[in-house]
């Protein structure tokens, strides 16, 4: 009896992959692609036996690459199936090497068939993608801040209408606003206003009760600094400009107010640990002004490069405590307007993006009066200096975004760990009618995903017992089945490890439709235990008979909770509020009922 075909039923009759794929969600076209992947793999693999480098054989190669771009482009985890079969052809390329039937020629041409089919041509296709993309779509959107302040320049609208025509390189003189690279918890650009730190903060600590310094998450006149030369009064930008390098020693000055910027040894009102930055204010105190800032460009080419417009990032030392400047996140109470906390962070403890800023808005100051000045900083610039990224560079910065972007809010009424999949002990309500109590639920079904969770345990026992007893020379199996178990067994199991363990290391809210790639490979490996325990292990008609009525009777269970749940995969009917409480087989369930 062949189990294949029949077990095959249960994908139609799995609610969750049927729910994802009703709603058009990405796991669906994922799994898709990655089962695409390995069946063109598996095609290419069997064909390499008899009829190497025909046409048949190239078109399933070519698919096997084709197939795994697709999944990583749908969505980064089709990497993991991809690493897992670029693994299973290096190991049967290995083999291949100890033929002595194929010549050196032969080997060399395989070699290059699987790299062209299986790496070349999968990052060309992948690099493809994202060329049409940005391509397409190359104006500013709504998102566009999570990017940095270059990649949004060289996009139409938004950023790049404000930037386009800015001096390129920073002058003594210069005036910009600053942006910090994080761009978490929000974006933000380096803020002063004319209030002042609480004398003393409800903890009772006391301040400098200097003019505060901040980072505001808007654009604002306030966000204006001129760059200085300390060892000069003008504020202006000289003929011909002197530009700002590497390690050279600047004062940062407020626009609006005309304060230094400047940080001493008194503890920021939120990071007791860190120094408070403000603008200097002389009350004729023993506390001396200290607002002398190295400039270190931390993106930089040499130790001679100059400071650059958008492109640099770079780091402000303070010259007398070498504290960072940087934005520690925290808001800041009523008194700060909530605005984020700026600290002096001590370069010691180590480098982090909080610490980098970036030139985003620039001109080059021509007011010596303060009045004047004022009503330059609200008026555009006028040179005109190019800064688009080149296609590389845009790709990079998107890629690192997909792959470090997450939620910061880390809590979700229907997020779970990894270790909940395994049993189903979660689910996620997708759809609730505004009146009735029609709803659709992800939830898998019971039976297919205990089975799946028996057929693993099932396989790793088997195949440790196989192991042990043929290391003493004891073959329970013959080898053509014992390579069958091993490559299909492998695949599938493989296939449910490399897409389920990597959850363990992850620090992004999780879901269960996360694990659906993983559980679509260990269903696949159900109907490979059952036909090899009805081939080699139950050997008398009578226990084949008995192993097809407990195989008839476990697909019954199957279409029994298919049906049961079909209410709450479909959203229809409507259940009564007994019928929905039915339904909950766990307690951790989130089955939704409305009260009456």
């Amino acid at each position: 009896m062949q189990f294949s075909n029949f077990v095959s039923l249960s994908f139609p009759t799995e609610n969750s992959l049927i729910t994802q794929s009703r709603f058009m969600l990405l796991e669906s076209v994922l799994i898709f692609f990655i089962l695409l992947a390995v069946l063109s793999y598996l095609k290419f693999y069997n064909l390499q036996r008899h009829s190497y480098f025909s046409g048949s054989w190239w078109f399933w190669l070519l698919l096997t690459g084709v197939a795994c771009s697709c999944a990583v482009g749908v969505k980064y985890m089709g990497l993991f199936t991809y690493m897992l079969l670029l693994a299973i052809a290096g190991l049967h390329f290995w083999h291949m090497i100890g033929d002595q039937n194929l010549s050196n020629v032969s080997l060399m041409c395989h070699f290059l068939a699987r790299g062209l089919a299986l790496i070349i041509i999968p990052v060309a296709m992948y690099l493809s993608f994202f060329y049409v993309h940005l391509t397409l779509l190359y104006r500013s959107g709504p998102h566009d801040q999570i990017m940095t302040s270059a990649f949004q320049a060289s996009l139409e609208g938004g950023l790049a209408r404000i930037t386009q025509g800015q001096p390129l390189e920073v002058a003594y003189g210069s005036q910009i606003t600053l942006r910090n690279v994080l761009g978490k918890p929000m974006q933000c650009w380096l803020h002063s206003h004319t209030n002042t730190y609480p004398i003393r903060y409800e903890n009772g600590r006391g301040s400098s009760h200097q003019q505060q310094v901040t980072c505001y998450p808007f654009k604002d006149v306030n966000n204006w600094w001129i760059v200085k030369d300390p060892g000069m009064q003008q504020l202006v930008v000289s003929n011909p400009p002197r530009p700002v390098r590497h390690g050279h020693i600047v004062q940062l000055v407020h626009g609006i107010t005309t304060r230094y910027l400047n940080t001493h040894d008194v503890a920021a009102p939120l990071s007791p640990h860190s120094q408070e930055v403000s603008c200097y204010i002389d009350y004729n105190i023993s506390m001396p002004a200290q607002n002398l800032w190295r400039v270190e460009i931390v993106n930089r080419e040499s130790d001679t490069d100059v400071w650059k417009t958008i492109l640099s990032e770079v780091r402000f030392v303070h010259v007398n405590t070498s504290a960072v400047l940087k934005l520690s996140g925290a808001s800041l109470p009523e008194w700060g307007y909530r605005q984020l906390e700026v600290v002096g962070e001590k370069l010691s403890k180590g480098y982090h993006q909080s610490m980098v800023w970036n030139v985003e808005e620039h001109r080059y100051g021509k007011s010596q009066e303060q009045k004047e000045r004022e009503v330059e900083l609200h008026s555009p610039t006028q040179m005109d200096i190019s800064k688009n990224l080149s296609f590389m560079a845009k790709f990079t910065e998107l890629q690192w975004k997909i792959l470090t972007l997450k939620n910061e809010d880390t809590e979700h009424k229907y997020s779970s760990s990894a270790l909940d999949w395994i049993t189903m002990d979660t689910n996620i309500a997708y759809w609730l009618h505004p009146t009735s109590g029609a709803q659709i639920h992800l939830l898998g079904n019971v039976v297919t995903w205990a089975s799946a969770n028996i057929a693993a345990l099932v396989y790793t026992c088997l195949s440790l017992w196989y192991l042990i007893r043929r290391r003493r020379k004891i073959y329970d199996v013959p080898e053509d089945a014992w390579q069958l178990w091993v490559s299909a067994g492998g695949i599938c199991v493989g296939g449910w490890a490399v897409n389920y363990l990597p959850f363990f290391l992850m620090e992004k809210t999780l879901f269960l439709y996360h694990y659906l790639p993983a559980v679509t490979f260990q269903i696949l490996l159900i109907p490979i235990v059952l036909q090899h325990l009805s081939d080699h292990l139950c050997r008398s008609l009578l226990l084949k008979s008995m192993f097809s009525a407990l195989i008839v009777a476990w697909f019954s269970s199957v279409y029994f909770v298919y049906c049961t749940f079909r209410p709450v995969t479909y959203g229809e009917p409507s259940l009564s509020v007994t019928e929905l409480k039915d339904l909950r087989w766990k307690d951790s369930w989130n089955i939704l009922i409305r009260k009456q």
